[in-house]
Order: C-alpha cells, then structure tokens, then sequence
C-alpha cells in the first residue's frame, strides 16, 4: 500500500510530509555518543528511537545511509570552549593513554546497543579519523569571512554570520535574547563575540590529543566534527538530522551555522529531536543522585531499583511513549511494560498455532492499516503498540473458539505482528537456549504425557491435582482443543 510519511521539523516546528531529497534514498545522521565514560540512558533513548526510524524508513522501501559518529576529541567540559578535554582528563585520572580510554568506552557503547537490539548504522565515523576534513571545512569558513584565527585558536563570528542568516532558527530565538543571556567578555577572553564558538583550538604544551594545522598545533571544537562527516558522507544538504533535545540550542545550532557559512546551503530538511528521561517525575541526573546507566538497569543494582529488567522489556518500555514525549522511568511503569511485552510474545506464540475457519469475525485489513497509520504520524509507536495489543486481543480470541478468522487473513495478521513486533519495533524474544530450559522443556513433556496417561484412565482427580500443583510453582497448563499446552507467566 502506498503510504505518506509525515515528520515533526524541529526547524519549522510542524509535521511535514516525508519527501526525500533524492527519491528512495534517505540520508540520516544522528549525533552519536563521547566515548569517555558509559552511555547513559538518555544516549541510548535517543539511539533507540533512531533505530526504530530507521527500521521503518528500510520498512518503506528507502535505502537509508545512517551515519552515527563517534567522537572520540574535541569535546571539552564546557559548551562554551572552556575546561579541560573530557578524554584527556578521564586518561590522566585512569593513567591511560586516551585512546585507550576510547576503545574502552567505545566497545562498551556497542555492547550496550547490541543488548538493546539496535542495527548498526551504515557508517560510523570518528572524529579522530575525520581531523583532515575539518580543518578543510574551518579554512573554506574562514576563507567567506565568518571566522577569525587569533593566538592559534580559531573562532565562527557568530555576530557577521547572524547578519544574513538567522542564528537562533532552530530554537526559535532572536539573536538579541541569545546574547542577553550570555556572560560579557572579561578582559583576557580572546573573543570578539560573547556567542563565538571555537572551531579549532590551540594546544597548550600539556595537550595529549593534537594535531597539526595551518594555525598550528591544536585540536578541532567540538561541533565542526559534525558538520565535516556528515557533509562528507551525505552531502551538503541532506534529509534528516537527529539528536536528544538537548543538541538543539548549542550543538546543532552551530551545526546549521557551520554548515551554512561554508557550503552558503542550509544542510538539512528534516530536524528530529528526542526529549529528556526522568526518574519518578524528576529529571535524570547525576546531580540529582538518580540516574543509572544500562547495565545497572538490566542487573537490578541500584539503589532506586526494585529488580532488573530485561533488555526487550526496556526497550518496549520505551516505545510506549512517542520520542518527542517526556519518558519517566518508575518500578511500577517498568513491571507493567514487562508484563505486556510478555503477553506480546506470548500472543505471537500462539498466533503460530492459530487454525484457520470459513470466516473472519475481525478486520485484519484495517488492524494493518492502524499500524501504519500510527508510524506515518511522526513514528507514533504508542499508539503502534495500542494497535498491537488489538492484535492480541485477536489472536487470544481466536485461540480459545470466540472468534474465527479465514485463512488469508491469518497469514495477513501474521505478517503484520511479525513486521511491527520484530521488524520495525525491533524487539526480540528472550527466551533462552540454555541446557537448563532444555532440560525443563523436555521434564514438561514428560509431565503431560504422564498427565495424558492419567486423563485416559479417567482419574481426573489426580489430573487435576498434577495441574494445580505445577500451578503453585508458577507452572501454567492449559488444555485446548489442540491439546495440552504449558508456560511461565512473567
């Protein structure tokens, strides 16, 4: 079915028809993590939510080029050019070479995505390994009079640029609100401007990370980065760029100026930004005491933790709110999205043994086309799942004689809870392949061959009795008309 995509513009801040640049092919870009430390959980929403744009993009039909960078330099403890390199800082304190800091980190981030079930991107450049294109692009900005080389560091001059382009577009601010709340220049900022961010930055004697550079030995600021590898892999315009809420008002600002200043283009149609977690209502924080990163998520080991939860369940947690919607972390909200995506995988289970009848007491057409309409809403995965749950509600009908559907109907529904569960939503059954669940699933048909043994013998008693003791130890047998069938309930 032909189908119409509409995407929330952060930069016109209304949803717009999807209409790629060059048509069927997508190019996205989506700011990736600084692989100092673990990722936190408000990186891995942020990619979470990307992963499920990108399975439905590739869903579509589109050939997608995702870039999702590493960086890996450049990124200093301040948005404003000051402090100290977060990866020289985090090697001199693990005594380490940086780089080694950032395979450390870097191997860990991919870990972490693999636990979540995330594709890889198409290309996933570094920093480090793009240190020839951005000095390149700083030259070509210098070159259109909107930077300014002073003592080896160089500056974008926000003020000449926001002369012919708006500056504040993509928060939807005026330069003059902008400026109010920034500090004045103290005597010994080398700055012309209070809102001049460093392109490149000098190196002092004690910098680990350096490279050489028509303006001498330095390091590239923190948003140039960007900007060179995503002009470089998806062109000087290209359909969609994506990050957390909180890229919007420095990073991808810059981004846009950047971009602009030297390509004289605007690099992107389509903005997308994903909004803030919080704990019980607050936000996540390390200030705030109530942040915890992915693994003490999955392991229960934390303080704020009733148990651990495992990585599907999370990420189906997730999905439950749409990605420009606050996300509030909580036991109980957690323990609910566990057990419906039990209930989930459990119906799709089912569905697999469904038999086929003469009629369809239910539209399987128009649940399909629920689904699609809920993603070509701006990704509405909420109301996708709300769908889903209809599905469900289907196939548990069907399966205990209350409803009937047709043979090509129940390849329909097949189809679309396996496209939308698995292929676009991205989950995955958690069930085990262990000796020990081998070991269990062989002792049950063990079990209901004994009880069958029973039932023929027309002791119905005992029958009973086997039932209701494997019920004590959270052992569920159902009979259907297709025979005994057991599970454990989450």
């Amino acid at each position: 079915m032909e189908q119409e995509l509409y995407i929330f513009n952060t930069l016109t801040r209304t949803k717009e028809k999807f209409e790629p640049i060059h048509p069927g092919r997508v190019g996205l870009y989506v700011c990736g993590p600084t692989v100092y430390s673990d990722v936190h959980l408000g990186n891995c929403r942020t990619f979470i939510s990307f992963d499920l744009i990108y399975r439905y993009l590739l869903h579509l039909g589109y050939k997608v080029r995702y870039v999702r960078n590493i960086t890996d330099a450049g990124h200093l403890e301040g948005d404003r050019d000051e402090g100290d390199d977060k990866f020289a800082k985090k090697a001199k304190l693990e005594q380490l070479e940086p780089m080694e800091i950032v395979q450390k980190y870097t191997l860990g981030f991919h870990d972490v995505m693999r636990e979540f079930n995330l594709l890889p991107p198409s290309i996933e450049p570094t920093a480090t390994g793009h240190i020839g294109e951005q000095i390149e692009m700083i030259k070509e900005i210098i070159s259109n009079g909107y930077a300014y080389e002073i003592n080896g560091t160089v500056y974008f001059d926000v003020e000449k640029y926001s002369k012919e382009f708006p500056y504040g577009q993509l928060t939807n601010r005026k330069l003059e609100d902008l400026l109010e709340g920034t500090r004045e220049l103290s005597g010994q900022d080398e700055k012309r401007g209070r809102l001049d961010f460093a392109l490149w930055i000098a190196a002092k004697p004690e910098t680990l990370m350096k490279w050489n550079s028509p303006w001498g030995w330095g390091f590239p600021g923190w948003h140039i980065e960007c900007s060179a590898m995503s002009s470089k892999y998806l062109g000087e315009t290209f359909d969609i760029h994506g990050g957390g809420m909180d890229l919007q008002a420095t990073h991808h600002t810059n981004e846009i100026a950047q971009s602009q200043a030297c390509n004289h283009k605007s690099p992107v149609k389509y903005w997308m930004h994903t909004n803030m977690l919080t704990v019980n209502g607050v936000r996540m924080s390390k200030t705030a005491g109530n942040g915890f990163l992915p693994g003490e998520l999955f392991t229960g080991n934390h303080p704020l933790l009733e148990k651990g939860y495992n990585p599907m369940s999370v990420r189906f947690f997730m999905m439950q709110t749409h990605y420009r919607s606050t996300l509030d972390f909580s036991n109980e909200a957690l323990q609910a999205s566990e057990k419906g995506y039990a209930r989930l995988v459990a119906a799709i289970k089912t569905l697999e043994n469904l038999k086929a009848s003469a009629s369809s007491t239910s539209n399987i057409k128009e649940l399909e086309k629920a689904c699609y309409d809920a993603m070509n809403d701006d990704f509405n995965a909420p109301i996708l799942v709300a769908s889903l749950f209809e599905g469900v509600r289907i196939i548990n009908s069907v399966n205990d004689s209350k409803e009937t559907i047709t043979a090509d109907d129940l390849l329909l529904l097949k189809k679309t809870m396996h496209s939308f569960v698995f292929g676009i939503l991205g989950l995955k059954s958690e069930t085990s392949n262990s000796s020990s669940d081998k070991a269990l699933q062989g002792a049950m048909e063990v079990i209901l061959n004994i009880r069958k043994d029973i039932k023929e013998k027309k002791d119905f008693v005992a029958s009973d009795k086997l039932r209701d003791d494997l019920n004590k130890h959270n052992i569920i047998i159902k009979d259907t008309k297709d025979g005994p069938v057991w599970e454990i309930p989450e």
